[in-house]
């Protein structure tokens, strides 16, 4: 198994920082961008981010791929291989859409997998100068201080705030949630990595999302596994599975929570 803790946790976590710092932030509101075949945005700052991020990681664990989102699907089964070799899962632009609009709201998200599990996962917000990571079994922290969703152990359904994708949802489901929905507010905000974050940070409660790519997750599932918070899939899978194929994302920042939330979306 590959060790990179702790020695070099803060040099990774400054190349994730510089790189967002330096190729996101100056092309933030300046930047063209194209369709790639699957509809999705591509801009230059995305391109750009895996470039650099690539050649630090190599130059730093030439041993350890990169997996990153602006690959040939191929090239990604590739590194995935059986599962048992170590690889950097990055998303060097999550929230392309919000970027290439002008909407300050996207992140850069970095996970280091390990027999098929994350075992590092960094996730930097340039705008708001905020850096999440998580260590397995280590915890979880913004700006070095911990994360600790334990204070909504009691929190009912009712009182939360609820970060939904609808897009991506049932239609019966998300007709569901739209007419009579069991928490007391709700928000999309257009970045898997930092959803994920923020209700580790305790700036939402429950969460769904209906189609994740595994460079969309990954960091972020660590991170709120580690704060204290539970998720599945809308099957009921909790374990983590490092595939391409997308999943779904039912999470909470308790596990009182995540059974109340969990029930209603089964009943």
């Amino acid at each position: 198994m590959t060790n990179v803790f702790p020695i070099e946790l803060s040099l990774i976590r400054e190349l994730v920082i510089d790189a967002c710092r330096e190729e996101l932030l100056p092309r933030f509101q300046h930047t063209a961008f194209s369709y790639k075949q699957d509809g999705s945005l591509v801009t230059e700052a995305d391109l750009n981010v895996q470039t650099r991020l690539q050649q630090a990681l190599f130059d730093l664990h030439p041993e350890i791929p990169l997996l990153g989102e602006e690959m040939s699907e191929q090239y990604q089964k590739a590194i995935i291989g059986d599962g048992n070799t170590p690889f950097w899962c990055l998303d060097p632009l999550d929230g392309t859409s919000n970027f290439a609009s002008g909407i300050p709201f996207f992140s850069t998200s970095l996970a280091l997998i390990e027999n098929g599990q994350p075992k590092l996962g960094i996730i930097y917000d340039p705008i708001r100068d905020e850096c999440f990571i998580a260590e397995k079994d280590k915890g979880a922290s913004l700006n070095d201080k911990p994360l600790d969703t334990s204070n909504t152990a009691h929190t009912a359904l009712q009182q939360c705030s609820a970060i939904i994708d609808f897009k991506r949802l049932s239609s019966e489901l998300a007709t569901r949630l739209a007419i009579k929905a069991p928490y007391s507010s709700q928000r999309s905000f257009g970045s898997v990595a930092l959803d994920w974050c923020w209700l580790a940070a305790g700036r939402g409660q429950v969460y769904l999302h209906g189609k994740q790519k595994l460079w969309d997750y990954a960091a972020g599932w660590l991170i709120l596994d580690e704060a204290g918070g539970y998720s599945s899939s809308l099957q009921g899978d909790r374990d983590f599975h490092a595939v391409l194929e997308p999943r779904s994302a039912v999470a909470a920042a308790s596990k009182n929570l995540y059974e109340d939330w969990f029930h209603w979306i089964s009943g």
